[in-house]
């Protein structure tokens, strides 16, 4: 049977990207924008740009959250693949974050008491926004190389911590409106330059393992980290992400190319299913590597190391 890798909204992939490994669709989300407008949370600047997006987002008298597709709305989309042949590994966001994952579930067994001859794999990613996409993209090479559905949905499960990030964030204020930190601490941050940095632990919550001076030397540890905690990066495309960070983007990719000798280093936005709860001011680099240690305790010593502390 033919079968669709289709991850929700909160993958980050852009047009260039889906283009380039062959998603040919996505499950949409939803952006409540000042508690009223609700709008399609998308992988492209269609209902508004980049820029009126971020605008918005750093505004502390706006408000933006997010909802993900309802089990409705799942349903629908599977039972539209299923009636037309078509198997799906559904791929969600870490179930740690939000319900995404419990409605495509639910949607799963919803189609299959009508279909019971279907086959649907839900998937959870255990990850987020990059992270998210590097095992969407593998998952698409996987299947363009006659992999079969089993083997690529037990790939996923079994490499989905594997997956780091490394990467500064510059907007300590927009954390600090989000209760993650105090703002006293968010305002003496921002004037000494501090700019914290994490990797994901084994569930897909982002922890702090390290404060950089200056985003230069933030930078410089981030590829310096992921050289050192990579694995098999010759057979990798690795993934930059950013908030409405582009030129530091760009910087990224330069510095990773002169360290790690990747297939090649990829670069896309933070789009609006995940934006929301990121903050303006991310940059981070995804890739696989060294499994996840219990309590990212390598991991902190990995940046310590690399910051020279």
């Amino acid at each position: 049977m033919p079968f669709v890798i289709l991850p929700d909204v909160t993958c980050d992939l852009n047009t260039d990207l889906r283009e380039l490994f062959g998603l040919e669709d996505y499950v949409r989300g939803h952006v409540i924008i000042d508690g009223e407008l609700d709008i399609a949370a998308t992988l492209d600047w269609d209902m508004m740009s980049r820029d009126e997006f971020y605008k918005i987002l750093g505004d502390k008298k706006r408000s933006v959250s997010t909802a993900p597709a309802n089990t409705e709305e799942y349903y629908g989309i599977f039972s539209d693949y299923v009636e037309r042949g078509i198997d799906i590994i559904s791929i969600s966001l870490s179930s740690s974050i939000s319900a995404t994952h419990r409605f495509a579930s639910a949607a799963r067994k919803q189609v299959l008491a009508n279909h019971p001859d279907a086959k649907i794999a839900c998937v959870d990613s255990y990850r987020m926004s990059g992270g998210f996409g590097v095992l969407v993209i593998n998952a698409l090479l996987m299947q363009k190389q006659g992999k079969s559905f089993d083997e690529i949905v037990d790939w996923l499960e079994n490499n989905k911590r594997r997956v780091h990030q490394m990467g500064p964030i510059d907007d300590l204020m927009f954390i600090a409106r989000r209760g993650r930190i105090t703002m006293g601490k968010a305002i003496m941050g921002s004037f000494a330059g501090v700019k914290p940095m994490g990797d994901c632990n084994a569930e897909g919550y982002t922890t702090i393992l390290g404060k950089a001076k200056g985003i230069k030397k933030a930078i410089d540890a981030t590829a310096k980290y992921v050289a050192a905690t990579i694995e098999r990066p010759e057979e990798q495309y690795i993934l930059i992400s950013h908030t409405d960070r582009e030129e530091l983007a760009c910087v990224l990719c330069e510095r990773l190319a002169e360290l790690v000798p990747v297939k090649k280093v990829l670069v896309s936005d933070v789009f609006m299913g995940c934006a929301p709860n990121i903050g303006p001011g991310m940059l981070g680099v995804y890739y696989l590597g060294k499994p996840i240690t219990e309590d990212l305790a390598e991991e902190k010593e990995t940046l310590a190391r690399v910051l020279g502390k």
